[in-house]
């Protein structure tokens, strides 16, 4: 049974409530900043863009910004490319495990992170005070390794929490190389280095260009980690700045335009480039030699480079955890007492408690959200020929190329209206949810869609064939088939959206609706001295949240779990 292609009643409702969805909520904030930052009194003009150009504080943020990205994508593929080669090149005991681990980060917020990478990396930070114990450091000079302002903490702290997207991509594409095409230049008597060059680095390029594009994104529009470092001179914390005076400097609708074109351009370069180049191989046949068995004495060293590696990026997180348990926490390696006051406190304080159940709140409802529009979407897709299938796929996946920090802005300038409910300044609970829905939308529609595309036809087949509608037969027949995929798509949106960084920061502009990264960032700045571990109790919190929900995910999705992270 092929999709059909009759148009009826309720698909064409669907669609239109899809496109008017869309339109508002998407589309519109950012024709609106087109519109503020092109037009000036109804004629076209680039003026705030030479005023950005000339800005020398904007121009430098633009530098840092692409620096620290292009660092982080360069350092990643540095750290990748060796470990994927190998763990997809050997099987050894314990694999399964170690891909676990070396994946965990990805559900360890970088925002959070930071505040232990500042514990752990300040000039008299733990590593510092550790060294000065065995004389390598000058406690009157101690070692800066934060660099410029914070600089290289936020890159190390990047490296290490965007590692995974790159393995995964890259790992992918070494997995899917024909092991014999490797054999027949080995037999014609190539290098090593000959097969890498002519073979494996043509079939590679693909996989790695997919994730150096995400990794690159998401360095350059990461508002949360420079924040923490107090590291000012970037595109994002300019923007972030920039909304207090937003209807008065149009500094900030030229920056984010220009982040909206740099993210499109990246996107439309990477599909050219797949599109231009043609990486097919012959169908693969023998695939045993795809693998090889580990020595006992290979399978330690696999274990302690990777396991190291891993062990490093989540040092970050585990000193936040001692943090919310240090009772005093001073000019010492560790915590000289532990103590569970802080997280006591977090329950005596009724900002801080309402914080929490503001992130239940908003990411519960955007899953619930996620969940409808990406089973509507997937069921359009997979179950209806309908013109423009196409354009409908690809808004939706448009997120992937739009950071928070962008839609976010875009919210702010586009709904300050009368109706309160809708005014971020007033109440952002919708605006927060819809914004967090929007963001998650690829991974449930990714979600949906390939559980539709298992799932048979024929059983829908059937039950039309008996005179059931095409929502009887969805509810009773299709979504049981599929529950698995939607469930564990529905998990990831709400638990990725618990620890939401930018969407928070901007839009939450009254306390009484901060999420908890806003509040984590509130106390972070406060004077008083155990504000510090007050917020990393409330990180561990979220963290907890976090894996637990992810953990949840990965049972009913397994090894797919993965694939939603790649390009």
């Amino acid at each position: 049974m092929e999709p059909t292609r009759r148009l009826t009643p309720g698909t064409a409702l669907i669609v239109l409530g899809l496109a008017a969805f869309f339109g508002v909520f998407l589309l519109y904030p950012v024709g609106y900043m087109l519109r503020e930052a092109f037009l000036v009194e109804g004629r076209f003009t680039l003026r705030y863009f030479v005023q950005a150009a000339e800005n020398p504080l904007a121009v430098q943020a633009m530098i840092n910004s692409t620096l620290l990205a292009s660092l982080t994508t360069l350092l990643t593929t540095l750290l990748t490319l060796p470990l994927a080669h190998f763990l997809t090149r050997y099987a050894f005991r314990g694999q399964t495990l170690l891909n676990g681990l070396l994946l965990v980060p990805l559900i360890m917020p970088p925002f959070v992170g930071a505040i232990g990478l500042k514990q752990l990396l300040a000039r008299y930070g733990s590593l510092n005070l550790l060294l000065t114990e065995f004389g390598l450091n000058d406690p009157a000079r101690p070692l800066d390794w934060l660099g410029s302002g914070g600089f290289w903490g936020i890159v190390v702290l990047q490296v290490l929490s965007l590692y995974p997207v790159m393995y995964l991509n890259v790992s992918a594409a070494l997995a899917g190389i024909d092991p014999a095409l490797r054999e027949a230049a080995q037999n014609l008597g190539a290098t090593p280095w000959r097969q890498f060059r002519t073979i494996t680095l043509p079939l590679l390029l693909p996989g790695w260009f997919a994730g150096a594009i995400i990794v690159f994104i998401w360095s350059f529009t990461d508002l949360g980690t420079p924040l923490i470092f107090g590291y000012s001179a970037s595109v994002p914390v300019l923007i972030f700045d920039s909304l207090v005076e937003i209807n008065t400097n149009p500094l900030g609708y030229a920056m984010v335009v220009s982040v909206v074109f740099l993210t499109l351009a990246l996107f439309l370069v990477s599909k050219r480039f797949l599109a231009g180049r043609s990486h097919a191989m012959i169908a693969r046949g023998h695939t045993s030699g795809a693998t090889t068995r580990a020595t006992p004495r290979q399978t330690l060293l696999l274990w302690l480079g990777a396991g190291t590696l891993a062990a490093i990026a989540l040092l970050p997180h585990l000193a936040v955890l001692l943090q919310s348990v240090a009772g005093r926490w001073f000019f010492s390696v560790l915590p000289d007492t532990l103590t569970s006051e802080h997280f006591r406190e977090l329950a005596a304080q009724d900002t801080i408690t309402q914080s929490l159940r503001n992130s239940l709140t908003y990411s519960s409802l955007s899953a619930l959200l996620d969940l409808v529009i990406g089973v509507a979407i997937a069921w359009v897709l997979t179950r209806r020929r309908i013109r423009f299938a196409g354009l409908l796929d690809a808004v939706a996946m448009l997120p992937l190329a739009l950071p928070g920090l962008v839609i976010a802005f875009g919210y702010v300038a586009a709904f300050d209206v009368k109706a309160a409910w809708l005014n971020p300044r007033e109440n952002p609970t919708v605006l927060l949810v819809i914004s967090y829905a929007i963001r998650r939308l690829p991974y449930i529609v990714r979600s949906a869609y390939a559980g539709f595309q298992q799932t048979s036809l024929t059983l829908e087949e059937a039950s039309a064939n008996l005179g059931a509608s095409s929502w009887r037969t969805l509810r009773r027949i299709t979504l049981p088939l599929v529950m698995a995929h939607l469930v564990a798509g529905t998990i990831l949106t709400f638990s990725l959206a618990m620890l939401e960084v930018s969407d928070g920061l901007i839009l939450a502009m009254k306390e009484s609706f901060y999420p908890i990264t806003k509040m984590i960032w509130l106390l972070m700045g406060r004077i008083d001295p155990n504000a510090g571990s007050v917020a990393c109790a409330l990180g561990v919190v979220g963290m907890l949240i976090l894996a637990s929900s992810l953990l949840l995910a990965s049972r009913l999705l397994g090894k797919s779990l993965g694939q939603l992270f790649r390009s």
